[in-house]
Formats: C-alpha cells, structure tokens, sequence
C-alpha cells in the first residue's frame, strides 16, 4: 500500500489486498541469520528470522528522520546505567537539549533490558538498544509518523515480547531513503548538549526503578503453517 493512501483503517479495498498471498523478502538476506530491518519512510519494522517475517509492525521514528532538524529542550529523567548516569545508583533529572533524529545505518543489538527506563531520549519499555542511546521500545503513544526523539517507538503490547524475537549481536539495517546503510556503516547519532536555560544549577535525585538484564540467548519462533505463495515481495 502506498504510504500517501495509508488512513489506518482496514476498507473493503484493504481487506481485499491483504489476502494476497505474499511472500515479504528482505533487502538484506546475507545479514545475520537472525536480523531486523527499519524502513524509515514507511515507519515499519521487520525481525526477520532465517529470512522469514517474525513480525511486522509500525513503529514512529526520530521526528529529524521525515525531513526536518527540529531540537527540544526539556527536563529529563535518567535511570541509573543510562548516559550520563552509567555509574548512578539513583535516577538523576537534568536539563538537556537534542535533535530528535533516527541515523541510517547498519548496527548489532547490544543490551537488553526489561521493565520501564528513562533516558535522555525519553521514557523506554523494554528497551533493545543497538546505537549508543538509540533503542527499539514500547510507548503508548506510537503514531504512523515520526514522533521520537530517535529512538525506535513499538505499540506496547508488541514490546512485551519483542525482546523473545532478537538478541545481542543481530544486525539491524536502518533505511532512511537517502543512502544504503552500509553506506553510512555505524552512524552515531547527534549527541545531546546541557540546556543552558535550565534553572537547576545541579542534578536532583529521584527514586531508582528496577530493572533485569535479560539473557543473551534468543527463543525460537514456532514454526507458522503457511499457505501456498503467490507472488514474491521485497520489504518496503
């Protein structure tokens, strides 16, 4: 469906096209066995597992990533082991700015963790992190448009198991329409500076959340019974 003709509810017309019988390749086959892709201009998200859909979702991006190089600047929220709390035992708040973009790349997951975060980019649900600060993670609000300060925003109840599908070391390719992502290679992102207008001169404490480190080991996906395939398509 052609993202201009997207309105969010599922037509006669929409329901027709849905029982196509495709068969959803991704534009990188020789990644990791186990890899996601995240099409920026689409604002979807596939894991795939031994070149197989394991699920496909909407997600909303850095609002930077749709064109525009919009900054904020705002009191933030940082549980320990975040940026710039990395050796706290308590949540911290200070005042930063930022600009809310989603780098193109090619990246590994690397950190796991389960429960609620808060970071400089905002509040996180079980959060998958594979650039710097930058995570796919739950949130309520997951609109079809770029929305986040950058990171990767999934529907919560997606989030609940998103982490049974991925594990540390996975590749994850980030389209953004502009370039290839090996073209780019490990892109980090812009990092966020001190809000010289925040009227806190020093960072106040704020009770710590619990949090747990999950496994590194990956779960199998059971195996769906499919029906014949028709036509062959490339992810978006």
């Amino acid at each position: 469906v052609p993202r201009d003709d997207i309105t969010g509810k599922v037509d006669a017309q929409m329901w027709s096209r849905m029982q196509d019988p495709l068969e959803i390749l991704p534009r990188r086959p020789d990644a990791t066995p186990n890899h996601t892709e995240v099409y920026l201009p689409e604002q979807v998200l596939i894991v795939f597992r031994d070149n197989v859909p394991a699920i496909i979702t909407h997600i909303s991006s850095g609002t930077a990533s749709s064109g525009t190089d919009e900054e904020w600047c705002e009191e933030v929220t940082i549980s320990p082991g975040e940026q710039d709390n990395e050796t706290g035992t308590q949540a911290i708040k200070k005042g930063v700015c930022g600009v809310s973009w989603t780098p193109g790349g090619v990246f590994k997951f690397y950190r796991l963790v389960v429960g609620r975060r808060e970071s400089q980019l905002g509040g996180m649900y079980n959060p998958v992190y594979f650039n710097k600060g930058i995570a796919v993670h739950g949130a309520q609000e997951v609109p079809d448009v770029p929305a986040s300060h950058g990171c990767i925003r999934l529907p919560m109840h997606i989030s609940e198991y998103f982490q049974t599908l991925v594990s540390k070391g996975d590749q994850v390719f980030v389209f953004d329409g502009v370039k290839e992502p090996e073209e780019y290679g490990e892109q980090s992102p812009r990092f966020n500076w001190v809000d010289p207008n925040y009227t806190t001169t020093t960072s106040s404490t704020v009770p710590a959340k619990t949090t747990t480190t999950i496994a590194t080991t990956s779960s199998t996906v059971p195996t769906a019974t499919t029906t014949p395939v028709g036509t062959t398509t490339v992810a978006p």
